[in-house]
């Protein structure tokens, strides 16, 4: 059974104002209840492409499209209805009390929802992430991981169609990054997100997007995006494989080689 398209880009392009490209022509089809990697070497317009879709950003050309309304079109308030996006350099007030940030996530519908509601809402963006403990905490206090899950719960507060991340592990210790995207991946809501970290993409994607120089270099299937071939033409490293010795699972790592050299001692001796 086909799932519902929720986000669908229509020959998308992005220049500055002075003419560089940063995205081009580029299309895709979401489908409702996916989860979609956006990888792509520094530069590639991953950042950029993630704003478009999310409508932070205008395109230059084409246009972007939620359950087949141009993006465009919607008023601020409906698409904040319909659009959560935590971006990387997102830096809440660490004055604040956890509960108070996550309610933050409730303004686009202060309209219409009852303090019932937004109570019940922030509650159960808390127990999404499990920080239903420390919603009386200072956000100063959390730990690093525990702050991205707090940031990931003001998202869920909006009670989105669609969840938009812009490399949402950045800073964060391994154990942190497999917790936060173990949550997110576990929400069942249509998430994209921007992803460096190409050994975590596949447990957490059923899709993925790879850009190379403003354009779309693959899209499909995150196991035929991170093939060997794909990863090498892209990045210019092998992607490894193998099974885990225990569980059997695939595991994934990275042949990074590193040159080592001696010429800045030898010249300053």
């Amino acid at each position: 059974m086909n799932q519902a398209i929720i986000l669908e880009a229509r020959n998308v392009s992005y220049y500055t104002p002075s003419g560089t490209v940063l995205i081009d022509n580029v299309d895709l089809r979401i489908s409702e209840g996916q989860s979609v990697a956006i990888a792509g070497p520094n530069g590639a317009g991953k950042s950029t492409l993630l704003r478009v879709l999310a409508g932070l950003l205008y395109p230059s050309r084409g246009d972007v499209r939620l359950f087949g309304c141009p993006l465009a079109e919607l008023p601020t308030h409906q698409r904040a209805q319909r659009i959560a996006f935590v971006d990387q350099r997102e830096q809440p007030d660490k004055r604040l009390v956890t509960e108070e940030y996550v309610a933050l996530g409730r303004i686009p519908h202060q309209r219409k929802a009852s303090k019932l509601g937004h109570d019940q809402a922030v509650n159960k963006a808390l127990e999404a992430v499990g920080l239903i403990a420390h919603r009386s905490e200072l956000l100063a206090t959390l730990s690093g991981g525990e702050l991205q899950r707090a940031v990931v719960a003001r998202a869920l507060c909006q009670e989105p169609s669609i969840l938009f991340l812009d490399e949402p592990t950045n800073h964060l210790d391994p154990k942190a990054k497999g917790s936060v995207l173990s949550l997110v991946a576990s929400l069942g809501i249509t998430t994209i997100c921007v992803l460096h970290d190409l050994t975590l993409i596949p447990s957490f994607a059923d899709q993925t997007v790879l850009l190379d120089d403003a354009k779309v270099f693959f899209k499909g299937p995150t196991k035929e995006a991170l093939s060997e071939a794909t990863v090498n033409s892209v990045f210019g490293i092998e992607l490894l494989r193998f099974p885990h010795p225990e569980s059997g699972h695939s595991v994934s790592a990275l042949d990074i080689p590193i040159k080592k050299s001696n010429s800045f001692i030898n010249r300053r001796t």
